[in-house]
């Protein structure tokens, strides 16, 4: 008896402990300021998963342009000039900025006068779904968001004017405004919109904003001059005037409508109460993170990964209205099918490669409106899109990149779209005329002196093309099947057998010279390579790593390459090398995207513990729990991506494929929600040391191969790997 009480004594006591660790919040480890230094172009400020209202500072003056600041903040800085209402996150390229709001204690008198203020970080802080900073002229600054709402608190040092500064003319980087309009409505309430031209050549914002207390005065001019009750320019600048009120919230509602939709879109907030709106963003994002949930004690991996699978939530962004309307590039209004949304920022490029897979165990609700979305782009536009942004065709980067994305999901049996008519886009951009898709088809390869970045290409259409003929084949069309797996070929003329290397050639079959594997242009046209050199685009081919060995005359010599590319010096050369290279292990660049396979081909070659040592040390030295902990541009998912699966121990290697190859699992312990229950990853006996698979179990069975299915993932159960110091070389 005595044994038992004591027994019950110890479960009384571990029951609080128990319940404060079923309380802890997923999002105390989300750091938004991870990726907003060093190359990583993210941003800090609120937002709600896949948001169209992504509410952040901006630092930059009006009209600069600066690469680190693509996302209109950057951590090295310490001034803010507004706060807008659309951002990119973790892109090469800066455009939106829309609707940029700013508190200030004064009116803005002078068109001259940028509005600076500074601030300190110790003064600054985020999670997701929020943002506070606290600027050097006293005011304090509250931001959170819903999905087309945001919502602002300022508190105003006391015997001040309040001022609040709406900038239709701001814009840094690649944006610039071409038309906007203000209104008002009453004592409290503006309507108008920002039409604006940059990367996406045609964009339109429509937007509602209301303040919880009257405005005294409206103080409008465009382009200089003054106005009444509305105005209208390519540059128009509002400003609230208020009486010496402390405390005053404002919401700004976002539509791709009109201002009637973005009324509407005011009514996604619900009062004025901030915190309960705080609460109810912190709540969309604990559902997101809980998704994959990783045991550890090791503090800083919790912070990486979640902060990872948080960034993983931001992109595409929601493009349509509640009731799935949205105006497209032309001008056309649309709907999309019932209960599904349109959404924007497709950097195809980056996320086939993990992200996209990554969705199809995620995102149940969303992706079927995900991937129509590409199909609406399809039936509007008559291709498939390479860079959707603001539903506007950017064309860039290479490949056809929407193809796996596609195939990837008919393969797995995702509901909700059109598999006919999905296959029938993706067969339309293989037999485009465009992006050197002709020569393409025409030589067996794209020829250098028909197109630029020539090897790239080549690579990337041979891949997609592969995704085409694995479709064929489900769908029941061997004719295709057969024409598009010999494309998926078409890599091999551009293979020197004698370098060891994917290299240029001429349409008259001369190789390019001269040849320099370590030569990296940044210039597309002049390019052989994009962003990168034959050191990191040779080994593109995860459809066929096997014959990639084969061309290097046997396995032991196409390891012996791998290795090479991890060892050899990181040096480039060429005078104008791409920024875009970053996160050197040797020649292998983690902070770029064509990179990010290379590691888990091992596995293929039958080396899987050189993946296992690979990947952890990328894991280990490529993230960081601080402002520069990407290794590059954060890509709109694609970098953190990588890193939850590969924390989690697996890979899409080949993205389309099903497969996800082993890695080094970092975390102890993964659980992935799924419909049917949950799929458990655990690691046995893991450590910063113990890096190598010693053995695996599948349900408690002996499990021997290198990779597990889609398939076998989504029935549920545990994956079970025992982990050890040496590498288990049989």
């Amino acid at each position: 008896m005595k044994k038992i009480y004591k027994h019950l004594l110890f479960f009384a006591a571990l029951l609080p402990a128990l319940a404060l660790h079923a309380q802890t919040k997923l999002t105390q480890y989300v750091d938004p300021f991870i990726g907003t230094g060093g190359h990583g172009h993210t941003f800090p400020g609120a937002t709600v998963p896949f948001g169209m209202v992504q509410l952040s500072p901006d630092n930059p003056k009006k009209g600069t342009s600066a690469w680190d600041w693509t996302s209109g903040y950057h951590y090295s800085d310490h001034n803010i000039t507004g706060f807008s209402h659309m951002h990119l996150s973790g892109t090469g390229i800066g455009d939106w900025y829309d609707i940029s709001v700013m508190p200030q204690t004064r009116l803005t008198r002078d068109t001259s006068d940028y509005g600076l203020v500074s601030f300190d970080h110790k003064n600054e802080k985020a999670s997701p779904g929020y943002y506070q900073v606290k600027l050097d002229n006293g005011i304090q600054v509250s931001l959170t968001a819903s999905e087309r709402c945001g919502l602002h608190h300022y508190s105003f040092p006391a015997k001040t004017n309040p001022v609040i500064k709406i900038d239709l003319g701001y814009h840094i980087n690649w944006d610039k405004p071409t038309e906007a309009f203000v209104r008002q409505l009453n004592d409290s309430t503006l309507i108008g919109y920002r039409y604006s031209t940059g990367w996406a050549k045609t964009q339109r914002v429509y937007f509602a904003l209301r303040t919880s207390v009257a405005f005294k005065k409206l103080v409008l001019q465009a382009d200089g001059l003054p106005a009444a009750i509305e105005v209208k320019g390519s540059s128009v600048l509002a400003q609230l005037v208020f009486a010496t009120q402390k405390d005053i919230r404002m919401k700004v509602a976002l539509s791709t409508v009109n201002t009637d939709k973005a009324l509407l879109a005011l009514a996604e907030i619900k009062g004025w109460n901030f915190e309960k709106a705080k609460q109810q963003a912190e709540a969309k994002w604990e559902k997101e993170l809980s998704k994959v949930q990783i045991l550890s004690n090791d503090l800083k991996l919790k912070r990486v990964f979640y902060t990872a699978l948080y960034h993983t939530c931001i992109a595409p962004t929601l493009y349509s209205d509640a009731d799935g309307t949205y105006q497209n590039a032309k001008g056309e209004i649309h709907q999309m099918p019932a209960g599904q949304q349109r959404y924007t920022v497709y950097s195809l490029w980056d996320t086939f490669r993990a992200l996209n897979p990554l969705f199809t165990i995620t995102q149940k609700e969303r992706y079927a409106g995900m991937l129509n979305t590409m199909l609406a782009f399809y039936k509007e536009n008559g291709l498939l899109p390479v860079w959707d942004l603001s539903s506007d065709e950017t064309n860039t980067m290479t490949g056809y990149h929407a193809v796996p994305v596609l195939a990837d999901a008919i393969l797995k049996d995702i509901r909700g779209i059109d598999p006919q008519l999905a296959y029938q886009a993706m067969k339309k951009s293989a037999m485009q005329n465009i992006r050197g898709s002709n020569f393409y088809r025409t030589y067996g390869y794209l020829p250098q002196d028909k197109y630029g970045s020539s090897v790239t290409i080549t690579l990337e259409y041979a891949y997609d093309d592969w995704c085409i003929a694995q479709v064929a084949k489900k769908l029941g069309f061997p004719k295709d099947y057969e024409l598009f797996m010999k494309r998926s070929a078409y890599w091999k003329p551009l293979f020197d057998t004698k370098t060891g290397f994917a290299r240029a050639k001429n349409s008259d079959g001369s190789w390019v010279i001269p040849f320099d594997p370590y030569y990296s242009e940044h210039d597309p046209d002049k390019a052989m390579f994009t962003e990168g050199n034959a050191w990191q685009h040779t080994f593109f081919v995860p459809q066929d790593v096997k014959g990639l060995a084969v061309m290097y005359g046997s396995t032991e010599n196409f390891v012996k390459k791998l290795d090479s590319l991890f060892s050899v010096s990181s040096k480039m050369t060429g005078s104008n090398q791409s920024p875009d290279v970053s996160g050197m292990i040797g020649q292998y660049a983690h902070g770029n995207e064509p990179s990010h396979h290379i590691a888990y081909m091992y596995n293929e070659a039958g080396q899987p513990w050189k993946t296992q040592q690979r990947v952890r040390m990328i894991v280990d030295s490529m993230y960081h729990d601080a402002p520069d902990g990407y290794a590059g541009n954060e890509d709109c998912g694609q970098m953190s991506a990588w890193a939850v699966w590969s924390m989690a121990g697996l890979y899409p290697m080949n993205p389309a494929s099903g497969v996800y190859e082993f890695g080094s699992p970092s975390a102890d312990e993964v659980r992935i929600r799924i419909p049917s229950g949950k799929f458990v990853i655990r690691a046995l006996n893991n450590s910063k040391k113990n890096i190598y698979i010693q053995q695996v179990k599948l349900n408690g069975k002996a499990y021997k191969a290198h990779s597990i299915t889609h398939q076998e993932l989504m029935k549920g159960g545990l994956l079970e790997f025992t982990m050890g110091p040496q590498p288990k070389l049989k």
